[in-house]
């Protein structure tokens, strides 16, 4: 299965509309948004421009409208939760969360839950900042700042038949 790994948009709609059309293009079925989407009408847009056939929305520290981007997620036939989430998919458990603190926090607590070896993969988001590597087999992945607040946004797709990740940086306009 293709899973289309997404985080911190901060309602960056132009950039959710670059990301959602090239998903849909690359044929993601399930999407997973790691939290600060913040707005239930840009988690809207997402969705009905992936069309995925599974979703799960873990909620960031800016995601305070909880009840809208909820509300949102059902109507897709997808779920919001709060941070962590454990997903079973391809007999794959892959642990999602946003994050928490400062970034130096967020990556201490990841790498700690990837060299406990109890999933297959870490996903994380909150720091901004893409992370790709394995960290004794376990994948440890964050797609980056979709909002380009920080720098230039990027997502991240994720094969759970092999495990294997790749970062994409987005083309959008200024």
């Amino acid at each position: 299965m293709i899973i289309g790994v997404v985080s911190d948009s901060h309602d960056n709609r132009g950039n959710v509309r670059v990301a959602a059309k090239l998903l849909r293009s690359l044929g993601v079925e399930y999407l997973v948004h790691l939290g600060d989407v913040v707005a239930p009408f840009t988690l809207r847009d997402l969705l009905e421009s992936v069309k995925p056939r599974r979703f799960t929305l873990v909620y960031g520290n800016n995601d305070g409208e909880k009840v809208g981007l909820s509300l949102e997620a059902s109507k897709a036939g997808g779920r919001a939760l709060d941070q962590p989430v454990v997903l079973k998919l391809d007999g794959r458990r892959i642990l999602a969360l946003h994050g928490f603190g400062a970034p130096d926090v967020t990556r201490e607590v990841v790498e700690s839950l990837a060299e406990s070896r109890r999933w297959d993969a870490v996903l994380y988001g909150h720091t901004h900042e893409a992370d790709f590597r394995y960290i004794r087999g376990v994948l440890l992945l964050n797609p980056g700042d979709l909002s380009g607040q920080l720098g230039k946004p990027s997502i991240a797709l994720l094969d759970t038949s092999t495990m294997r990740a790749r970062l994409i940086d987005l083309d959008v306009k200024d």
